[in-house]
Parts: C-alpha cells; sequence; structure tokens
C-alpha cells in the first residue's frame, strides 16, 4: 500500500536502484520524516528519522574539532559490521540518510546521493505559486 504523504518516496527510491543499498529516508532538522523509500516501512522511517537528526546534531557540535564551523558539515559515514549508513545534507534544514551492505561501492552512492540532493534541494526549495501580494492573486 502506498502511502499518499510520502511524496518524494519515488525519488529516494530512485536512488536504491544502485546495488547493496538498503533504505533511504529524507528528514527535517528536528527530525520529522518528509519521505521514505518503499524499503521501509513508515514507523520505522519515522524512528530512523529522529535518529538522523541526533546524529546530524552530534556532528555539527564536534565540527570545531577538525577547524570547522557547523555549516561546514557535509556528511556523516557510520560503519557497522555489516554495512554502512550516509547521512548527508539535503538542502536548507533538510537532510537525507541511505543505508547499505558492507558491500556498497561507497564513492557510487555519495556521487549517486549528490545528485538526488540536488534534485531533492530543487524540489524542496520550488518558489511559491503566488505572490505575497494582494489577496493570494497570482504573480
Amino acid at each position: 500500500m502506498t502511502d499518499p504523504s510520502n511524496k518524494l518516496g519515488w525519488m529516494l527510491d530512485d536512488a536504491l536502484q544502485m546495488p547493496e543499498t538498503l533504505s533511504a529516508v529524507l528528514l527535517s532538522a528536528d527530525g520529522l520524516l518528509i519521505a521514505h523509500s518503499q524499503r521501509i516501512n513508515r514507523d520505522d522511517a519515522e524512528r530512523i528519522a529522529a535518529g538522523m537528526s541526533g546524529l546530524q546534531s552530534l556532528a555539527r557540535t564536534t565540527a570545531e574539532f577538525c577547524g570547522e564551523t557547523a555549516e561546514g558539515w557535509r556528511q556523516t559515514l557510520t560503519e557497522f559490521a555489516g554495512g554502512y549508513v550516509f547521512l548527508v545534507a539535503a538542502g536548507q534544514g533538510a537532510y537525507l540518510a541511505v543505508s547499505a551492505t558492507i558491500q556498497v561501492d561507497m564513492e557510487g552512492v555519495s556521487s549517486r546521493l549528490q545528485q538526488l540532493v540536488q534534485r531533492l534541494g530543487q524540489e524542496l526549495t520550488a518558489p511559491a505559486r503566488f505572490a505575497q501580494q494582494g489577496h493570494g492573486s497570482p504573480a
């Protein structure tokens, strides 16, 4: 069954066409789920989104450790015995997390994620349909 509130899910599914990728979630900075791939159910995606929000917050907080500011954060890679989680900035106040097996082509996933971030950025920052003048009339 398709989740009607998951309007950008198809873009995440497209990114998962790479071999050895597992799931993807798009989240806001405060940990709210924006979209998820079909390979993860909504409840799990919401839980992962909350966790990824904390992870990006920790990464930003420790930026000065390498001489950076929080705004300089681009990506966090977490490695486990059986795989990886890639967490990247995906526009103003949005983050993209993708899980993959240990056999994944890490460089390929990173490149694919950057392409997806560009597409998502356009979707997430689409201009308003109406100007702020008058009574909501078209510009």
